[in-house]
């Protein structure tokens, strides 16, 4: 995010300079970017946060090892008042000016919570299993994000609800269905980022659908996951591209970021392949759309994402050596290996150089940021 401030406040007075923008538009740019800034983490929040961390895990840890020497009273009592102590500790700590330790309580405030479900239903020997409890755990860190309107409970969820979605979808009880409820989560959790400003925990929403959608691929059909992940990838890329403003003004990522897109694409192409990995025409077919999504990626918004580039250029590699297993890998011999490699591998040095180049010279004309 530091980075992205200061490209952005540099681009600003390149633009006061030339007269683009009058000074006072300029500072007032300038204030609007210093204020987003101060809504992202610090070096300083960072370590705050893995303070508290470490310090809820001691605490959890503490009292699973001497469970059975506290009276059971006093277990309920202790549990709820770690709870209550670091959300209300929090909150009072944010009311005074430091909200990075008080994020880093409500840290401190949900894992105890989270560690309390567990406790107690050992202690009363509740049925069910960790599913459930992980499942429980989201859904109060959720409610206290909201209530709390806390960004850093709100990313918690998040990462509960990605365990949950992986806990369900590998155990291997053919009773329990594919977890759908996921998507609700994820809706929930979007709905309640936009209360508590969380940038972070809607990029990582966007990612964890990919991995929702590539789980119901392994479950049901690779080939028919793949393709509505691809078309709705595609989709939401060409949304962004040609509709920047609206699409942004819904996500509020903080910029064009469709990188995303790029990954989900890729990977809806990534199962087509590999469950048409032994049909050479259905594999080749998906292999060519891949370096078409690929290139066309690149010209149409490569010079605004590095990111975006970078993961082309992965890709782009990669479905190369995909492309020569699955074509000459049984053609030609070791020697020959070695000639190819070296190649293709320049082959696709010359790419990555060819299409920087062009980024770093060609003026922008037009774009939108």
């Amino acid at each position: 995010m530091s980075r992205y401030v200061s490209n952005v406040k540099t681009e600003i007075d390149r633009w006061a300079a030339q007269g683009l923008i009058d000074r006072a538009t300029a500072g007032q740019l300038v204030a609007d970017i210093e204020t987003r800034r101060g809504n992202g983490l610090s070096f300083g929040s960072v370590l705050a946060i893995m303070a508290a961390t470490l310090v809820g895990a001691a605490i959890l840890l503490f009292i699973s090892a001497n469970w059975e020497l506290i009276p059971r009273l006093t277990r309920v009592l202790g549990l709820f008042g770690l709870i209550l102590a670091g959300y209300v500790g929090g909150a009072v700590l944010k009311i005074r000016g430091n909200p990075a330790f008080g994020e880093a309580l409500y840290l401190v405030g949900a894992a105890a919570f989270g560690g309390s479900i567990a406790l107690i239903g050992q202690m009363y020997h509740m049925s069910g299993d960790e599913t459930e409890a992980v499942f429980i755990w989201c859904i109060g860190t959720i409610l206290a994000a909201a209530g709390l309107r806390s960004p850093i409970l709100t990313n918690a969820s998040v990462v509960l609800a990605v365990v949950w979605l992986t806990m369900r979808g590998v155990d291997f009880n053919w009773n329990n269905a594919f977890p759908h409820m996921f998507l609700v989560l994820a809706a929930v959790i979007w709905a309640v980022s936009y209360w508590t400003k969380s940038i972070v925990a809607r990029h990582l929403l966007l990612l964890s659908i990919i991995l929702y959608a590539l789980m119901l691929g392994v479950e049901t059909s690779l080939v028919t996951v793949g393709i509505g992940l691809a078309l709705v990838s595609a989709g939401v890329f060409l949304a962004a591209h040609f509709a920047a403003d609206e699409v942004e003004r819904f996500a509020q990522l903080g910029g064009p970021y469709p990188a995303y897109s790029l990954v989900g694409f890729l990977v809806g192409i990534g199962m087509v392949q590999a469950q048409s990995f032994e049909n050479f025409g259905p594999m080749l077919l998906a292999t060519l759309v891949a370096f078409g999504g690929i290139v066309a990626a690149l010209l149409m918004r490569g010079r605004q994402s590095a990111l975006m580039r970078w993961i082309a250029y992965a890709a782009f590699t990669v479905e190369l050596g995909f492309l020569y297993i699955v074509t000459l890998g049984t053609m030609i011999d070791t020697a020959a290996l070695f000639l190819f490699s070296g190649v293709a591998l320049a082959l696709v040095a010359f790419f990555i150089m060819r299409i920087e180049k062009r980024f770093n010279t060609k003026p922008l004309e037009g774009a939108k940021a």
